[in-house]
């Protein structure tokens, strides 16, 4: 991890404030109050269909790609052996930090009330950012030695090669069912059961071995959609284009919906399609507004988080598990509970006081990144 003092000047600036949003939403969506259930909107659907915060994640993964394709020439002009060390580097440490993030806070308390390490058996390997890790390990290889074209067609490889092995090595009937598709077969058999999430009706990991397959054309659709725009500029017909290609992959999307259904957690290929299609079309909307009309109103507030994303976003959830986990004010109650539901519920009852509390948890987070923009500190893994 490195700490730098400028950032690149030719990137778009609509891009930080796309991947700001990103991380703003992603902390809102992930630190909800309790005492009341968030709105709808803002929590992951339970199995098939869209929610608002289904987009983030795939977003992310979608701005990641975008940041690469204005890093990868230079990554190009460096020998074989540097770019292998250097992306080896990388997609281990970011691979860790989030085996770390699951660990952490490394102690529970057991049944009698003493305080234990938690076992190595029962951290899950799988993770937000171990996927982020694997989808840049793969994406970075495939633009250092293939084209865009031949990375389209190995998109479309991923996404029909995906839906086959689900079919294939899925339970007949059931190859769509969360216990029974060969993506959770496939991390019981490599990961064990210890070893993956359980926050679920049964044991599943939505970031699974087998699903960074699909996801991984989540991040070349965001690299090959950064190359076309620092090809064809701050223009109208830009926005067209980027508009047209995302209504079109958004009307694909759904019509695959009907024999393959949208869904975040198997991160289906409808999926896939779907959300580059919006994301595609939020890009269009930020570059006409902030790149061409130079409308700026807020703006300052989203590049904060797309600043450093990266180290946000583990702040922000290594603080909540430690408010949710290490702090008590009683038997009942750990500091982030007592907040939410004896101030916040009080005042805005139900799931306002909920997204209340979520809004100021990510005020807090966006505090922290300020500070560190006022300190010019940029953080980069």
């Amino acid at each position: 991890m490195e700490t730098i003092s400028n950032q690149n000047s030719n990137r778009f600036l609509s891009l930080d404030v796309f991947r700001g949003l990103t991380i703003c939403l992603m902390i809102v969506v992930n630190t909800p109050g309790t005492g009341a259930h968030l709105y709808a909107y803002l929590t992951h659907a339970e199995w098939f269909g869209f929610t608002l915060a289904d987009l983030v994640f795939p977003s992310f993964l979608f701005a990641m790609g975008n940041a690469m394709s204005f890093s990868m020439g230079k990554m190009k002009e460096t020998a074989t052996d540097v770019f292998w060390k250097k992306v080896i580097k990388r997609t281990v440490i970011i691979f860790l930090l989030g085996f770390l993030m699951y660990w952490f806070p490394f102690v529970r308390q057991g049944i009698d009330g003493v305080w234990e390490l938690k076992p190595f058996s029962e951290t899950r390997v799988m993770g937000v950012l171990q996927r982020i890790a694997l989808c840049y390990f793969a994406t970075a290889v495939i633009f250092y030695y293939l084209s865009e074209k031949v990375a389209i067609v190995l998109s479309v490889i991923f996404l029909l090669g995906y839906w086959g092995l689900l079919y294939l090595f899925g339970q007949s009937g059931a190859e769509l069912e969360m216990a029974t598709n060969a993506g959770t077969r496939l991390d019981l058999f490599v990961l064990g059961n210890g070893h993956i999430y359980k926050r679920d009706m049964v044991p599943f990991d939505p970031e699974g071995i087998l699903s960074t397959l699909p996801s991984i054309v989540n991040v070349i659709a965001g690299f090959i959609a950064g190359k076309f725009i620092q090809k064809i500029g701050k223009s109208f017909e830009g926005i067209a284009k980027l508009l047209l290609v995302g209504f079109l992959l958004m009307a694909l999307a759904r019509w695959w919906d009907l024999v393959f259904p949208i869904c975040k957690k198997l991160w289906t290929g409808s999926f896939v399609l779907y959300t580059v299609g919006i994301d595609l079309s939020i890009m269009a909307v930020l570059i006409y507004f902030i790149e061409l009309k130079q409308k700026t109103f807020g703006v300052e507030f989203c590049t904060v988080f797309g600043k450093n994303p990266m180290f946000i976003y583990l702040f922000s959830e290594l603080f909540f598990t430690f408010l949710r986990r290490l702090t008590h004010v009683n038997k009942e109650m750990d500091a982030f509970e007592w907040f939410s539901e004896c101030i916040i519920q009080r005042i805005f009852p139900g799931s306002f006081g909920s997204f209340v509390t979520a809004i100021l948890f990510t005020l807090l987070c966006w505090a922290v990144g300020w500070w560190l923009d006022k300190k010019r500190i940029y953080i980069r893994i």
